[in-house]
């Protein structure tokens, strides 16, 4: 894959355009990161937008669910889909509200998303969703059955139409509004996993897996 992607006129971010950002490690990095996308397609003129899990495997990324999912019988027949993934890393607050903001990162991909079919590439699409969030967990779990593989769709969209856009950094107040004295600056956010909860019904003799009890993001 070339270092860096062409936006189209589907792409190409228009309103504050400096923001747009069109290279792969820039974009791999933000659908890296991320747990979950968002994935937009119509039926019968009909628009829906549905979350799910998602991971990027080289230059594609995977999305699944129920094989009687909606999204994914429209999506496996040729619907055309837009899958975006947001992460959020700051409030911004202005002296003014008009110039409130948000430090973010995001990734627009639009195609037509396949159904993948050979048990060998759905299995390392869910091994891919597995590791992502939790590395190691794989090996430990039981991995998925005949039955269960059968009852789970798994689409494949190409990175091919694919753009980022990125707001970060400090305020951007209007000039006359730096002397007002209003409290502004950065809140900055982030994902902060907890201590791990056992399931009452495992047994005490398990020692927590460093992967859960060291877990970070």
């Amino acid at each position: 894959m070339p270092e860096n992607i062409s936006p189209t006129e589907r792409t190409r971010v228009v309103r504050e355009a400096h923001r747009g950002a069109y290279d792969r490690q820039t974009i791999d990095k933000i659908l890296d990161e991320g747990y979950e996308c968002h994935v937009g397609f119509a039926v019968d003129g009909q628009p829906y937008v549905i979350p799910t899990l998602f991971a990027r495997v080289g230059d594609a990324i995977y999305f699944h669910g129920s094989a009687a999912s909606r999204m994914l019988r429209g999506a496996a027949a040729g619907v055309p889909v837009c899958v975006t993934v947001t992460l959020t890393d700051g409030l911004v607050l202005a002296r003014s509200v008009f110039n409130h903001s948000m430090n973010y990162r995001s990734v627009v991909a639009l195609g037509a998303a396949t159904l993948v079919d050979s048990p060998a590439e759905k299995l390392e699409a869910l091994h891919a969703f597995t590791e992502k969030i939790l590395p190691g967990r794989w090996e430990d779990a039981r991995q998925p059955n005949e039955k269960e593989l059968k009852a789970t769709s798994i689409l494949k969209l190409p990175l091919t139409e694919v753009s980022a856009k990125i707001r970060s950094g400090p305020v951007q107040d209007d000039e006359e509004d730096y002397a007002l004295q209003v409290w502004a600056g950065i809140v900055p956010l982030h994902l902060q996993a907890e201590a791990p909860i056992r399931d009452e019904r495992c047994d005490p003799g398990i020692p927590t897996p460093g992967y859960a009890a060291k877990y970070s993001r």
